[in-house]
C-alpha cells in the first residue's frame, strides 16, 4: 500500500510539473467536454478528457502487468 501511494504521488507531481506542455496537446478542450458559462460562474466537466485518460491509464497498467 505504501509503495502504491508513493508511486501515485510521484505521478501526480510529474504531471503537475509537465502541465504547461500537456495543456498544449488540447486536453481539456476536446469535443464532448462540457463547458457552461453564465454570469454567476463557469461549470466545466471534461467528460471526453476523462475517458481518454482512463483508456490510456488502463492500457499502461495492462502493459506493466504483463
Amino acid at each position: 500500500m505504501q509503495r502504491t501511494l508513493i508511486i501515485v504521488g510521484l505521478a501526480v507531481l510529474i504531471i503537475g510539473l509537465l502541465w504547461p506542455w500537456i495543456s498544449r496537446l488540447g486536453l481539456g478542450r476536446l469535443p464532448g467536454d462540457i463547458i457552461i458559462r453564465r454570469e454567476g460562474g463557469t461549470f466545466y466537466f471534461p467528460i471526453m478528457t476523462s475517458i481518454l485518460i482512463s483508456l490510456l491509464l488502463s492500457v499502461l497498467f495492462w502493459l506493466f502487468r504483463k
